[in-house]
Order: structure tokens, then sequence, then C-alpha cells
């Protein structure tokens, strides 16, 4: 299996070094990138060499919100076909439906239990990094 480029866009330290952790715990050998924002997040991306191959996106966060920078993504050629997982805290149905209108990929809810978490992590990663066929990959 080749290493796929993850981007992780969250603002909260301590769910970005759990799920840092969960890759780490799962033996994950993706390369991961975090961006704490919005804006950090739309500044990686326009770097074409530095492209994803999945981005996991928080919904809340302060300034520019998982929405809106999704809505970025979905805007640009080189960007709007990476999957666009969200993964937040929030189970909200208008989150939920908000985030699939505006062109998420999958909706994830962070387990609040570290195990049930690095299990929703591995889940995702081993879905649309190994399983899930995409043009980008031939």
């Amino acid at each position: 299996m080749e290493r796929r480029r993850i981007l992780l866009v969250d603002d909260n330290p301590h769910d970005v070094e759990l799920a840092l952790n969960a890759f780490q715990e799962g033996g994950e050998e993706h390369e991961v990138f975090v961006a704490g924002s919005g804006p950090e997040a739309l500044a990686a991306l326009r770097a074409p060499e530095n492209l994803p191959d999945l981005i996991l996106l928080d919904l809340k966060m302060p300034h520019m919100d998982g929405l809106a920078v999704l809505d970025a993504i979905r805007s640009e050629t080189a960007t709007r076909d990476i999957p666009v997982v969200m993964l937040t805290t929030s189970g909200e149905d208008r989150d939920i439906q908000a985030s699939y209108d505006h062109g998420a990929s999958a909706y994830v809810v962070k387990p609040l239990d570290f195990g049930q978490f690095q299990q929703a992590v591995q889940t995702i990663t081993n879905f649309w990094a190994r399983l899930n066929r995409h043009p980008r990959f031939g």
C-alpha cells in the first residue's frame, strides 16, 4: 500500500494530539500534516506538490469554520475532488446536513473514549486510503 498524505485540520491541540496518537498506535504510516486553523489549511493547499489524498476537517473552529474551509476546497479545481471527512464533536442534525450540503465526503462525530476515537480514525483511513478507488490514484 502506498503512503497517503493526510491533512488534519483542527484548532484544538488536545484533539490533534489524540488524532496523531491514534495514527501512531494504529500503525498507520501515512504522512499526516496538521493545520491549526482554516486559513492555515488553505495556505497549505495552495502548494500543488503538497496536496493531500484525504482531509480530516473539524467543523467548529474560530475565525473560519469548517464549512467555510470546505467551500474553499470545493471551489478550487486542484482540490475539489479530495475526499473531506468532517471529524468533529458536533452530532447536531443541522451540522451534519450543512456539511453534506457543502460537499463533505463523510461526517464522523469524534468519540470521547480514546479507544473508540482510535478505531474511528483507523476506520476512516482504512476506507479512504486503502479501499476507496479514486481517480487521482489510478
